[in-house]
């Protein structure tokens, strides 16, 4: 590949995905001040947060494309982030039990002094749990650091009845968006891949 890329996320999941692509890149994890402001709509919260990310990480990095996204959950309009501890993650697995939810990222590009931010969102629907079923999955620790508190490409997966949409974008990182937006920067699949003929 000829197009240097970075990511501006300390996400395992996000890292996973982008080597599966098989695309070379750098990992510069971002610092910033995820606070929602008050009032503010869970999309239009994950898009900022997306764009502050890659801003930050962007200044020196002018040739690189660089990738950011930030990923909530959102339910009865109430924006699920990261459970704080044990008890937390409970609360947030039975109130999405037997549901569906929307699991919203905000996608965010920057290359050569352009920049493209977006949202994407999937539909996501538990099956029906019962409260020992959910702390039997709280106690695996897995979703302790993830948006919603679970890991739909983990041992969550046995939660999910079923999805409408993109599966990436709930991993973390909207695969197809992604694609379609670096072509938007000129930056066609083939170059990326590096297998331009």
């Amino acid at each position: 590949m000829d197009t240097d890329v970075v990511l501006a996320s300390g996400s395992p999941r996000r890292r996973e995905l982008l080597t599966a692509l098989g695309w070379n890149f750098r990992v510069i994890a971002p610092q910033i001040d995820e606070t929602p402001r008050p009032s503010e709509a869970p999309e239009a919260l994950c898009v900022r947060l997306a764009a502050a990310k890659s801003g930050s990480v962007a200044v020196g990095e002018e040739n690189a494309l660089v990738i950011a996204a930030d990923t909530v959950v959102v339910v009865d309009g109430d924006v699920l982030g990261k459970p704080r501890d044990v008890t937390e993650s409970l609360r947030m697995i039975l109130r999405l039990q037997g549901r569906t939810h929307q699991v919203l990222t905000g996608l965010s590009l920057r290359w050569r002094g352009r920049a493209l931010n977006a949202a994407e969102r999937t539909r996501v629907t538990f099956r029906p749990l019962d409260e020992m079923a959910a702390r039997a999955y709280v106690v695996t620790g897995e979703g302790i650091d993830k948006a919603g508190a679970y890991a739909i490409q983990g041992k969550g997966s046995l939660l999910v009845s079923s999805i409408e949409g993109d599966y990436f974008n709930v991993v973390g990182l909207p695969l197809c968006r992604l694609g379609v937006m670096a072509e938007e920067l000129e930056l066609t699949l083939p170059r990326l891949w590096g297998t331009e003929l």
